[in-house]
Formats: C-alpha cells, sequence, structure tokens
C-alpha cells in the first residue's frame, strides 16, 4: 500500500474510532465513516472488507494508544505505586470525553460483547482490558505482592470503570475527581498493607 493508500486507511480507522466512540460501533455505519472522511464509501472496500474490519484495526489502535501511555506510566517512574497512580490519572487526561462519552474501552466492550453476531473475538474484545490488566499485575509483583496480583488488578479496573461510568452518566466532574481521588486513597491503603 503506498503512502496514500496509508494515509487513506488512517483516515478511516481514525474517523471509525471516533464515531465508534461518540456514538458506538451499532450506531455507526459505513455512510458515516465515509462522511467522517471525505472517502467515498466504495474505496473502504480497497481497505476493509468489512465493518468487523474497521472494528479490528480501531481496537489495534486503541491497544497502541494505550500501550504507549502504559510505556509514558513507566518512564515517568520506577515506583510501580506510582505509576498505578499515574495509570489512575488517565481519565483525568480525557476529562472532557469520559464525561461525555464515557470509557474508550469499556463504552465499546460492553456494546460489542452483547453482539452475538460479530465476528470480533472474545480475545479481541477483552484485548485492552488484558493488556491493563497484565501490566497492573506486574507492577503488584513489582511490589512484592504477586500472590494478590490478579484479584487486585481486576479491583482497580473495575473501580476506574464504576468511577468513568457514573461520571459519564451523571456528566458529573466533581465525581470524576472525587472518585479518582478515591482509587488513589485505596491504592495506598491496600498496597502498605
Amino acid at each position: 500500500m503506498g503512502t496514500k493508500g496509508s494515509a487513506n486507511r488512517q483516515r478511516i480507522v481514525d474517523a471509525a474510532d471516533h464515531l465508534f466512540y461518540s456514538r458506538g460501533y451499532n450506531q455507526t455505519s459505513f455512510s458515516d465513516i465515509s462522511d467522517e472522511t471525505g472517502i467515498p464509501r466504495g474505496n473502504f472496500y480497497y481497505y476493509f472488507k468489512t465493518k468487523e474490519d474497521i472494528l479490528a484495526a480501531v481496537v489495534d489502535a486503541r491497544l497502541v494508544e494505550f500501550r504507549v501511555m502504559l510505556q509514558n506510566c513507566e518512564k515517568a517512574t520506577t515506583d510501580p505505586l506510582q505509576r498505578l497512580h499515574s495509570l489512575v490519572q488517565f481519565p483525568l487526561h480525557r476529562e472532557s470525553q469520559v464525561l461525555k462519552y464515557g470509557c474508550p474501552i469499556g463504552s465499546l466492550s460492553s456494546e460489542l460483547v452483547k453482539e452475538q453476531d460479530t465476528e470480533i473475538s472474545q480475545a479481541r474484545l477483552t484485548a485492552v482490558f488484558d493488556l491493563l490488566k497484565n501490566w497492573i499485575e506486574e507492577q503488584i509483583s513489582e511490589l512484592g505482592q504477586p500472590a494478590r496480583a490478579n484479584d487486585f488488578a481486576m479491583d482497580l479496573l473495575a473501580r476506574m470503570q464504576g468511577v468513568i461510568i457514573l461520571s459519564n452518566v451523571y456528566r458529573d466532574t466533581a465525581f470524576l475527581h472525587k472518585g479518582i481521588k478515591d482509587i488513589q486513597n485505596w491504592l495506598n491503603h491496600t498496597l502498605s498493607n
């Protein structure tokens, strides 16, 4: 694929990512993506055969984005507890989007897991959560608590998702900030015991 082809493919993925996040996967059509990109629908088939193929590319793009975020957490500090605090801050860096659309991972995964006819595999649906879960487990293991790493990772992800969902539903900035602070206090308390 040439430079123009790669650029068009990326435009489709970026537009689909935005639309899947802001509208939902089921509420986004090829026509919507075409309107957003200015690329005729008929040309999409050169890059993607199905809507599921576009979805797979969007998930892959989100994986890259979250890998970079986790690498940034690691670059910022060698302290695993501080790395976890950096992760917990993520929703505040995207506050306006979180309040308007919810979690970029949770909302899409929740919508797609209900779909029985999707060709997207379970592994792809959980890929970003698995990335985060594994990374959290590594941090907990580095803190010398490998036996509780799995349960702790699931608890942390659940707490973050709960705060994000309720902040989104109520469009409540104060609750988002309070929820993140509460999670950070929980981290400090739980990991110091």
